[in-house]
This record gives structure tokens, C-alpha cells and sequence, in this order.
């Protein structure tokens, strides 16, 4: 189980998700399922996803 979940301070409610970390790896929860599945990626793989969000690449 992974120490420290952080959810976004913009977040209001339970209507979004956490970050924390498994075995090294980056890991992703719902907070309205907090003991459901949890979705896990390499470093590499968090790193690419953060950078598109940042240049815009899922904007609509």
C-alpha cells in the first residue's frame, strides 16, 4: 500500500482522483473507490502524461 495520497487541492468532494505511489511505481485511485483497482505506470509513462497535459495536447 502506498504512503502519502495526494489529491489536487482544486479538487471539491470526493469527484476525483489521488496519486500515491506502489512499489515504485506511479499509481492512480478513485476517491469514491479507494480499496478498488488501482491503475499503475512506470516513471516514464507518468512523465510523458504529465508533459502532454502541460503542452496541451488533451485540451478539447
Amino acid at each position: 500500500m502506498p504512503e502519502n495520497w495526494r489529491k489536487s487541492s482544486y479538487s471539491g468532494g470526493n469527484n476525483c482522483v489521488e496519486i500515491g505511489r506502489i512499489g515504485g511505481r506511479a499509481a492512480i485511485r478513485d476517491t469514491k473507490a479507494p480499496d478498488s483497482a488501482r491503475l499503475t505506470t512506470t516513471d516514464t509513462q507518468w512523465t510523458d502524461f504529465l508533459t502532454a497535459i502541460k503542452h496541451g495536447r488533451f485540451d478539447g
